[in-house]
């Protein structure tokens, strides 16, 4: 078995009354972490229900609480004493977060739950579970989960954490970042050697988001529109969003356009990286950038509309956007810092970093105070230059 990072905290929470939220794009690896989770719980009292399965959907919408109760003690857990209840992809049964309410607050039962929303999940639990629940986000493999996937086990990796250019852990795992750059890091499609394996598991991946999370979350009769504008916002990776300019390409209204991004951003198909500023006003009057949350996904619905280089910032992107809060920087000129880690430290990717970038990034983080700066490279330059971070040293 893998033991994916967030596992400790998961493990850590497992013990706590509160109810323990994991969200995440599907097949991210949600319902293997509950599964985990219920195999560290030492007793028999337990139960593990898969929301999409219409048997538990119909035995949530009973009428009364005491009829659901009924059916979960049939099921095998007793109320009687402590229990674990595990509820795996839980968005698809609109009446449970009241009735997760009603158990917690009167059996000794601690909830598992997971869901691919939090553009429904954070909603609905802040109007019912306000102080019962500590909410974890899931992601794709980060790399150095990626390399423990392909049996790589490597001791004290933090110790090649965003370090300068090593030409020994390029030359090892050079191959596999290259295929992290363009399979990204679902679990599954990792697992799979064969390449065209991977491609139909991403397009699953894909479809299965545009017919569950879109459908339940949607007008069921856009569907078409929503995927030609993913589509598009996929060729444009790495780009500030003209609201405007896709409505008009695709046929929506300036304000659906607004809608279906913070959809997708809340279902966790992209990320939307905002402008750093220290004026609110300007924060929200300029345009965000936009990330796909995965390579592998990037590349099958961008396919040759993305360029090399879009594909190693979105990996950047999706990589320490599992680290810190990501914000871009422009000035009016133009000049610009690809990302800002935390307010702090600037960040520009190239996919050959030479001396020049590196200086050019100094002189603008001087001019925004910061002290720390790095450039993030994929390719080794020809003169020897080594003071940048590899992008499989992101994690």
């Amino acid at each position: 078995m893998f033991i994916r990072k967030i596992y400790t905290e998961l493990e850590n929470h497992l013990t706590k009354k509160q109810v323990t939220v994991i969200l995440g794009m599907r097949r991210v690896g949600k319902s293997t972490a509950v599964k985990h989770l219920l195999n560290e719980v030492k007793h028999s009292n337990k139960l593990y229900i898969d929301c999409e399965k219409i048997e538990y959907q119909t035995l949530f919408n009973m009428p009364s609480y005491d009829g659901i109760l009924n059916e979960l003690e049939l099921l095998g857990i007793n109320f009687k004493k402590p229990a674990v209840i595990a509820l795996d992809e839980i968005q698809l049964i609109k009446t449970l977060p009241s009735f997760i309410k009603y158990v917690y607050d009167t059996y000794r039962v601690k909830f598992i739950v997971t869901g691919s929303s939090s553009y429904y999940l954070k909603n609905q639990f802040t109007e019912s579970l306000a102080g019962r629940k500590i909410i974890y986000e899931m992601y794709p493999l980060s790399f150095d989960e990626f390399l423990q996937f392909k049996g790589h086990k490597i001791t004290n990796t933090q110790k090649y954490s965003q370090v300068n250019f090593n030409a020994t852990w390029y030359n090892k795992f050079k191959v596999l970042y290259k295929e992290y750059l363009m399979f990204g890091g679902f679990p599954e499609v990792v697992l799979h050697k064969n390449n065209k394996d991977k491609t139909y598991l991403l397009w699953d991946i894909v479809n299965s988001y545009i017919d569950m999370d879109v459908k339940l979350l949607s007008d069921y009769s856009l569907n078409k529109d929503l995927f030609n504008l993913i589509k598009l916002l996929s060729s444009r990776v790495g780009s500030k969003i003209d609201f405007t300019k896709l409505g008009s390409m695709v046929g929506i209204d300036r304000r659906k356009i607004s809608d279906y991004l913070y959809l997708f951003e809340n279902t966790y198909l992209i990320y939307l990286v905002k402008p750093y500023t220290k004026n609110i006003d300007k924060e929200i009057t300029q345009q965000p950038k936009i990330y796909f949350a995965d390579n592998g996904i990037l590349n099958v619905l961008g396919g040759s509309s993305i360029s090399s280089g879009q594909i190693l910032e979105n990996a950047i992107a999706v990589q320490y956007n599992q680290l810190f809060t990501l914000n871009y920087y422009q000035k009016k000129s133009g000049q610009e810092i690809d990302f800002i880690l935390d307010g702090k430290v600037a960040i520009e990717v190239k996919e050959t970093a030479i001396q020049q970038d590196l200086s050019t990034l100094k002189h603008r983080a001087d001019e925004l105070g910061f002290k720390k700066y790095f450039v993030v490279g994929n390719n080794p330059a020809t003169n020897g230059f080594k003071n940048f971070i590899w992008g499989g040293n992101v994690y």
